[in-house]
């Protein structure tokens, strides 16, 4: 292929995948492929994927090449979307969520890092709050939480473009599927335009590209952002089109701790000839490593936990129940759930035993 030089260079050789099927809780077959060596990194798919078709991809292909650098990567497309079920009609928060943990469980995951990529953002939200033991490193890549929905300046474009969708997404040429393209990837070259123009039309059909937008635009799950206590780095284009950089403020000053990284860039998609994807690639790469040196994780510690969550540990140590402890600290009792979670969750403590494990550690820290 031609490199953006002018010279012809060898394709690299595309890493080996394996695709897998699982079925999610409303009997929807989910497909997803795995690929890379290392820690886990589950990747929450944007609008637009087929497992088949990214590798060759001018577009995605370098990212898949560097997530699995040092990860085992675990992608998966959308329901309705590239090789899972297509006829579907409901894709709702709860079943989407639902879809993350079918791919999750099928592939025997205990403790990964999650990617929140575009629209993934609110899935992912949802699942660290539900599943604070399994979430060790968050990351959101030109994502959101969906408070955005919320904003009624969006509803004529939102239709606009949902016409452009029922007119143009399955015609032979592009003309309709280029707007979209043209806002995802404006700064683009011609090759990476229509690879990106095709997608869309292979990807997805009309009917479920506007059904599957449409309820994706009502999902939000900022009322979460409070129980997401892992760390977390959101990194998104200052010049975004598909989802305006607001909403990465947004994620880094309603998670704590967050780190925000703001790539320049115009480019939803940020793409390998760009100043912007260095910037990316490496601090990605610091983020994972933290957590991926030698395939092994840093010792867990007390240090680790935060004030209410160890006055909560404390409490479970001198044989509180949690409906005690709520009574003690006038709290919910799935608010001293929430927390005990955490505690095992940052312990890396697991099963039945995990709260005897917790107390024993407490009690033999000195």
């Amino acid at each position: 292929m031609p490199s953006y030089d002018g010279t012809v260079v060898a394709d690299p050789p595309i890493p080996r995948q394996e695709i897998r099927f699982c079925r999610s809780s409303d009997g929807v077959q989910i497909a997803y492929a795995v690929h890379g060596s290392g820690p886990p990194l589950v990747v929450d798919s944007c609008w637009l994927s087929h497992l088949q078709y990214d590798w060759q991809s001018p577009v995605w292909r370098h990212h898949l090449v560097e997530w699995g650098r040092s990860h085992t990567v675990i992608r998966f497309d959308e329901r309705g979307h590239g090789l899972s079920d297509r006829d579907v009609a409901d894709h709702g928060l709860e079943l989407r969520l639902a879809d993350l943990e079918a791919v999750v469980d099928d592939a025997r995951l205990d403790r990964f890092t999650l990617m929140a990529m575009a629209q993934g953002g609110p899935v992912a939200i949802a699942y660290a709050a539900r599943h604070p033991e399994r979430v060790s490193r968050l990351v959101f890549y030109g994502s959101y939480s969906g408070q955005q929905a919320k904003d009624p300046a969006e509803a004529e474009m939102n239709d606009t473009l949902d016409a452009l969708i029922k007119v143009g997404w399955a015609r032979p040429d592009s003309a309709f599927r280029r707007v979209f393209t043209s806002l995802m990837i404006p700064n683009a070259t011609q090759e990476q335009r229509e690879w990106l123009d095709e997608l869309q039309r292979v990807a997805t059909s009309a009917e479920t590209a506007r059904s599957s937008r449409r309820q994706r635009l009502a999902a939000d799950a900022s009322h979460l952002l409070d129980r997401i206590e892992v760390p977390t780095l959101v990194l998104h284009s200052l010049g975004d089109r598909m989802n305006d950089f607001s909403e990465a403020r947004y994620l880094a000053a309603h998670i704590a701790d967050a780190r925000l990284v703001a790539l320049e860039s115009d480019n939803h998609i940020v793409l390998e000839h760009e100043e912007a994807w260095p910037v990316l690639r490496d601090e990605l790469r610091a983020f994972l490593d933290a957590d991926a040196g030698n395939g092994s994780r840093p010792v867990a510690d007390l240090a680790a936990l935060s004030a209410r969550e160890r006055e909560i540990l404390e409490l479970a140590a001198r044989g509180l129940d949690n409906h005690e402890i709520a009574d003690d600290l006038v709290l919910s009792a799935r608010t001293v759930e929430r927390h005990l979670s955490n505690v095992y969750a940052k312990l890396d403590l697991h099963g039945k035993s995990a709260r005897t494990a917790a107390v024993a550690r407490l009690l033999t820290s000195g």
